[in-house]
């Protein structure tokens, strides 16, 4: 089809018709892309990290719409939303301050009167973003992506449309070069062609595993580097020596911020069974505590999930995993009246090949496990074809990174929710994908490290 309609998920109506471009008009699109890139490669760096400042500027000053364009097309509450937003502008002025330095030349001492590596341009980066966090996904790879001297072009998910085709704007407002970060209104079918392009010189995806598979084979087709941030099923591991007040509270915010929709958020919540009832019984009382409803209301905590069909296929999990011996001691079921709202789900008793033990969970739903010891318990935190992120919640952190060195996981967090930050490495071993976004170890995934020799 040429068009779609995107959808409120509060009210369950539609929101906002697009019209698909042409393969001539996209095309033209990434030929505009590839003329940018050739300029942005021999631009100072001052002049792009000005740019990256004048985008976070825009950024806040505009941080109230921009939320609420997110809450329409996602659910999200509207407070979260401006989190996200603010977040943003941090990540823009990070890289326009840090920038100068990660892609400063590193020398390297040989037999030559100077050698060393340099951090090159690679040209368009293609980004294939999903719909659950529509500004932070794709900043968090454009500021390091265009301060590193490329352009980008965005095919956002259809269901945040807008928020693509804003960020296009803020970029054009705040004075990027024409083609420097472009929104492709394409279809899924143009992906692949896309990819295959010549003027597109690599590609970073987040969404799901399927799709991590598919833009792999792509890339891998068109020998071009790729990074993936696929899905995640993180174990949170609560300890006998937890502090159990404050690790329930966190246990909350780590499962239910943005209505559970995170391949970070904390899914597989694995108690040494010691504590396990004290832990279950602050855990439920916590989740139950939340406001539901409007996600524009600042006072909401859990808004809409984006679509019927993933509400659907999470409620699916939940009654299969009823349905194989774990008991449901909150919620369990869709909210009634318009919109996609679940209530907030605690599964306890979940065991492996269960459902909500095996495959991710995305969506207001936990899955609680209880574990012998710490040993039982990272053995089933390592129990998943997926390693984003985990946390480990103990009095004895000295412990606690002892055992960090043996989860199977990208990200480690003790007595911390896992989060991505500009400072630091973000990415996956397993299924959960390759490659590393943010910090130095992002900036330099889509560069030329040329080696320069002079005698």
């Amino acid at each position: 089809m040429s068009s779609f309609t995107t959808t409120d998920p509060t009210t369950g109506q539609p929101l906002e018709r697009f019209e698909r471009i042409s393969r001539a008009e996209l095309n033209e699109k990434i030929e505009r892309a590839d003329r940018a890139a050739r300029a942005w490669a021999s631009a100072p760096l001052e002049d792009r990290g000005e740019l990256l400042l004048r985008v976070a500027k825009a950024l806040r000053a505009q941080r109230q719409s921009l939320a609420e364009t997110a809450v329409r097309e996602m659910g999200k509450p509207v407070t979260q939303a401006r989190a996200e937003v603010e977040k943003c502008a941090w990540c823009c002025e990070h890289f326009a301050q840090a920038g100068p330095a990660m892609l400063a030349d590193d020398s390297i001492q040989t037999e030559a009167s100077r050698s060393y590596a340099a951090f090159r341009p690679l040209g368009v980066v293609l980004a294939v973003m999903p719909w659950n966090f529509p500004y932070w996904q794709v900043i968090r790879a454009a500021a390091p992506a265009l301060m590193a001297g490329n352009a980008m072009v965005l095919k956002h998910a259809e269901n945040t449309t807008q928020c693509g085709l804003e960020l296009e704007r803020l970029f054009r407002e705040c004075g990027a070069p024409e083609g420097l970060f472009t929104a492709l209104i394409s279809g899924h079918d143009d992906i692949g062609a896309t990819v295959a392009d010549p003027r597109i010189s690599a590609v970073t995806l987040t969404g799901s595993e399927r799709a991590g598979i598919a833009i792999a084979t792509a890339a891998g087709a068109a020998l071009k580097k790729c990074v993936l941030e696929l899905g995640g099923s993180d174990a949170f591991i609560v300890l006998a020596d937890a502090d159990l007040d404050a690790t329930a509270a966190m246990a909350v915010k780590g499962r239910f911020q943005n209505n559970g929709q995170s391949c970070i958020a904390a899914k597989r919540f694995i108690v040494e069974n010691s504590v396990h009832d004290e832990f279950l019984t602050r855990f439920v009382a916590a989740a139950k505590a939340q406001r539901m409803g409007n996600p524009m209301d600042d006072a909401t905590e859990i808004g809409p999930m984006a679509r019927a069909d993933l509400r659907d296929e999470m409620h699916r999990q939940v009654m299969d995993t009823a349905h194989s011996g774990a008991k449901v001691v909150l919620g369990g079921r869709a909210a009634p009246g318009n919109g996609f709202f679940y209530e907030p789900t605690i599964v306890d008793a979940v065991e492996p090949a269960m459902a909500m033990f095996d495959e991710e969970i995305f969506g207001p739903a936990a899955a609680v496990i209880v574990a012998s010891d710490a040993d039982h318990a990272i053995d089933l935190a390592n129990l998943s074809r997926y390693g984003l992120g985990s946390s480990i919640w103990t009095r004895d952190t000295a412990r606690a990174q002892q055992l960090a060195g043996r989860i199977e996981a990208g990200s480690v967090f003790v007595n911390g929710i896992v989060a991505s930050d500009p400072r630091l490495p973000f990415g996956g071993v397993k299924k959960s994908g390759y490659g590393r976004e943010l910090s130095t170890f992002g900036i330099h995934e889509f560069v030329n490290i040329q080696t320069v020799w002079v005698k």
